[in-house]
């Protein structure tokens, strides 16, 4: 398939974002599984599609000086585009960026179109970028210099400081890496990326978690050794849940916000398939991801219900699980290098708002971890009132609780040293995984 077909669907997959608000690697994938594409155009096709949208706000402030008045949206998107492969992208030639931009403005518009386009480009390219020195305040020229929201920008600034902002900005525009973690159960790193290797998959051994690999070329989704149950694609930052709980082969584990079940099955892994791990999930459909990941990979430890775990309470006794993970809903703002559209979408409000969420779930869910058991909260976000807050606010009405200071001993040496009073506070630049937070609580009294 050609590179011009290959920019027509990245321009359809981000016209899917932005009129249907779906989500990039949702409507990324869709378009990928309908159509014949080669590893090279999908490489392409990502690439356009993510750093069109990572960037979206600077390619704004570049296009600003060159577009007068209003213009359709599809338009917009293309112009975009068609920027980004000029700006980011230094193999792709800006001839044949321009010649496709305008062929498609053609396809899409009419020649009024084609003309603005061709036109806007060829102007950026004899005048130049603008300088973001124009902008004389320091988080605002951040905030359009890396494309994150005023308002995210002054709250990590606010929390943060302006260098690690600053760092943990440019880090979320770096491109997703794949990631996956071998099931220790039945086969090694070595193993497993030894397997990968005969399948035309190159990777190499995670430097972050233990049974961590990172794939340098090619998809291990798509792969036998995924099929057989031998990996597990998942973020290196996710895969310290399961160290932080450190489950035994006797015990008794609730997930309470499960799906799709990567730290459920990581838990049950590590359990050597013995014990019981209890998942619960609010909807019917996530619960079955769940059911399908656990017969994949070969474990008869996992039980998975739908049910709200803020009514965990209704099915279960107090004091019934010898340890609890709480991976919570969140804002989702560690995972911006892999779903860019979450900086645009979220807000104040929406992070206050799953704050609520977040201390209810722990509310309802204390009473059921035994004494001396143990209680794990986890966020994909690196916002405060989410993370450390929410811990806050929870050992305040729950004195029966304290923090873990033995968290980092279990925890990879790579990440021991961001633990902080039994928590773990990772941000995108820490080891350049998922921005992360982990809070270990024990429960006062002797393990009945």
């Amino acid at each position: 398939m050609s590179k011009k077909n290959v920019r027509n669907l990245a321009l359809d997959v981000l016209i899917d974002i932005e009129k249907k608000r779906a989500y990039s690697n949702l409507s990324l994938h869709h378009v990928i599984e309908t159509n014949e594409l080669s590893a090279q155009d999908v490489a392409l096709l990502t690439e356009i599609v993510y750093g069109t949208i990572q960037r979206r706000d600077t390619l704004d402030y570049y296009l600003q000086p060159f577009v007068k008045g209003k213009i359709e949206p599809w338009v917009r998107l293309l112009l975009r585009m068609s920027l980004y492969q000029m700006v980011f992208l230094d193999r792709i030639p800006d001839r044949a960026v321009l010649f496709e931009a305008v062929e498609i403005a053609k396809r899409r518009g009419h020649r009024g179109i084609a003309s603005l386009v061709n036109g806007v480009l060829r102007s950026i390219q004899r005048q130049g970028l603008r300088s973001f020195d124009e902008i004389k305040d320091d988080i605002e020229r951040l905030a359009v210099a890396t494309s994150h929201p005023l308002w995210l920008v002054r709250r990590w600034v606010a929390q943060f400081g302006l260098e690690e902002t600053k760092r943990m900005c440019e880090a979320n525009n770096l491109p997703p890496e794949q990631t996956a973690r071998v099931n220790a159960m039945r086969v090694t790193v070595e193993e497993a990326i030894a397997r990968l290797k005969e399948e035309g998959i190159e990777a190499v051994p995670s430097s972050v978690v233990p049974v961590g690999i990172k794939m340098v070329k090619g998809n291990a989704a798509k792969t036998s050794v995924f099929q057989e149950g031998l990996l597990t694609i998942q973020d290196e930052s996710s895969m310290l849940v399961a160290y932080a709980l450190s489950p035994t082969e006797t015990d008794v584990v609730l997930d309470c916000c499960a799906a799709p079940g990567g730290k459920t099955t990581h838990m049950a892994e590590r359990m050597n398939n013995k014990g019981r791990v209890v998942a619960l999930d609010i909807h019917d459909h996530k619960v079955k991801l769940i059911e399908q990941q656990a017969k994949r990979l070969g474990l008869s430890n996992i039980e998975a219900k739908q049910l709200d775990s803020r009514q965990a309470h209704t099915q279960f006794a107090a004091e019934t699980f010898d340890r609890i993970l709480v991976d919570a809903p969140c804002s989702g703002l560690g995972v911006i290098r892999r779903k860019p559209e979450i900086k645009y979408a979220k807000n104040e409000k929406d992070i206050a708002q799953l704050a609520d969420i977040q201390r209810n779930i722990l509310r309802a869910v204390a009473p059921l971890v035994k004494r001396g058991g143990t209680l794990v909260y986890s966020t994909c976000t690196v916002d405060r009132e989410e993370n450390e807050q929410v811990i806050a606010t929870f050992l305040d009405e729950h004195p029966q609780y304290e923090l873990d200071e033995t968290l980092a001993s279990r925890l990879p040496s790579s990440v021991a040293p961001y633990v902080r009073h039994g928590m773990l506070q990772l941000l995108p630049h820490h080891v350049y995984s998922d921005g992360f937070f982990i809070a270990t609580l024990k429960k006062k009294g002797e393990m009945i």
